[in-house]
């Protein structure tokens, strides 16, 4: 049977009759904890019977926790009414022993076992026990992500954010567990928390779901090497892009050209750049594998169509920015753009500084497949890209 060694700090004070041990052993067990010995018959707590029992539990407690926990619940239903050190001390270490039987047993669920929804109970009272305990953090905020993915059902979402954003708070402050799997690092860590609440957010709070993508992609995990991380903070764009150019076209379209207009349409440029910049992120990471291909010719398709909208109709150089890209800091949110540049812009926009024919439609560049990305080895379906309704034309005309 496997061990586990877990520490038991007893406070009590037991004088001559029971010295303490600081450190208890606990062994793992892939049954519930012992139940409480049934009250005992009037008459039962005499030294004949007591004795013996309290002597296995001194026998055993650091050595075989589990028994000593039975003797010790054996001794205080006999001797209930008993007070004295000997109660005193076996009380304090009962409950000592309880405290860390949830821990191991959430231990246990959330990552021996991955059984997300029995583990969250487990979690919310082992908080009860430690109210910053991180592990009881990430399982209620990762695991109620895993259980939003796994079953589409959004309802705990709501209380996985707040657990999720709460462990990320403990991580960064300096918290840390005794190892941190079911994540490799700490930095693997912060990377999948700070995605799930993306996921989590992506509906209810766009704006800060995008922050949460991003600042995931910074860093050295495997949400960094993961395309869908890149789809997703694409897809936040193309919403934006969608919305911007619904916007201009109520406002501007098939009207004389003022500096209102051109500010708007530099605003939805960059809008188009950040969109080119993760697909081509995407498309980076996505290597060969077959399963990932289907998503990455959606994903290049889309960057191809911006790609040659931003560079007078031609793909050219569209290769090296692909093979080039991770090797670039990911760009953070863009800032509205509120005056006109002074000078002609010369790294995306056409050589006349004309973006040539119709702006592409908007569309949403959902992540292929998004549950994939759920760890610790968990499966999911796939979402295919869709067009959005609406198709801003002449958009970005310029004199």
């Amino acid at each position: 049977m496997k061990k586990i060694i877990r520490a038991l700090a007893i406070y009590a004070t037991v004088g001559l009759l029971a010295p303490l041990a600081n450190v208890i052993n606990l062994q793992a067990q892939t049954t519930p904890a012992p139940t409480p010995a049934p009250a005992a018959a009037q008459g039962s707590c005499t030294d004949e019977l007591k004795q013996p029992v309290y002597a296995d539990f001194m026998k055993l407690r650091t050595s075989d926790a589990p028994k000593a926990y039975e003797s010790a619940k054996k001794y205080l239903a006999m001797c209930s009414a008993e007070e004295g050190p000997i109660p005193t001390y076996l009380k304090k270490w009962v409950v000592a022993y309880d405290k860390e039987a949830r821990k191991f047993k959430l231990t246990n669920l959330f990552i021996d076992q991955r059984k997300y929804n029995d583990a969250l109970p487990v979690a919310k009272e082992v908080l009860a026990d430690e109210p910053d305990n991180l592990m009881a953090h990430v399982a209620l905020g990762y695991g109620g992500y895993v259980l939003a993915v796994t079953t589409k059902n959004d309802a705990g979402n709501p209380e996985a954010i707040t657990y999720t954003k709460k462990s990320i708070q403990l991580i960064e402050s300096g918290k840390a567990p005794e190892n941190w799997a079911p994540f490799k690092s700490k930095d693997d860590a912060l990377g999948y928390l700070y995605y799930a609440v993306g996921y989590l957010e992506r509906v209810s709070n766009p704006t800060d779901a995008l922050a949460s993508f991003i600042k995931a992609a910074q860093f050295e995990s495997d949400i960094k090497k993961n395309p869908q991380t890149y789809a997703f903070i694409a897809n936040a764009y193309e919403n934006e892009y969608a919305k911007q150019s619904a916007d201009y076209e109520v406002k501007y379209k098939d009207k004389a050209e003022t500096p209102e207009s051109k500010l708007a349409a530099e605003n939805i440029n960059q809008l188009v750049d950040r969109i080119i910049d993760a697909l081509a992120r995407a498309v980076a990471v996505s290597g060969t594998d077959a399963a990932a291909q289907p998503a990455k010719n959606l994903w290049l398709a889309r960057l191809t169509e911006l790609y040659k909208y931003r560079h007078n109709k031609s793909d050219a150089g569209l290769n090296e920015m692909i093979a080039s890209v991770m090797s670039k800091p990911l760009p953070p949110v863009p800032t509205p753009i509120t005056t006109l540049p002074t000078a002609p812009v010369t790294s995306t926009t056409p050589a006349n500084g004309s973006n040539t024919g119709a702006a592409p439609a908007a569309t949403t560049t959902a992540p292929a497949g998004a549950s994939s990305l759920v760890a610790p080895k968990t499966a999911g379906g796939t979402t295919t890209a869709t067009k959005v309704p609406v198709k801003p034309k002449n958009n970005h005309r310029r004199p």
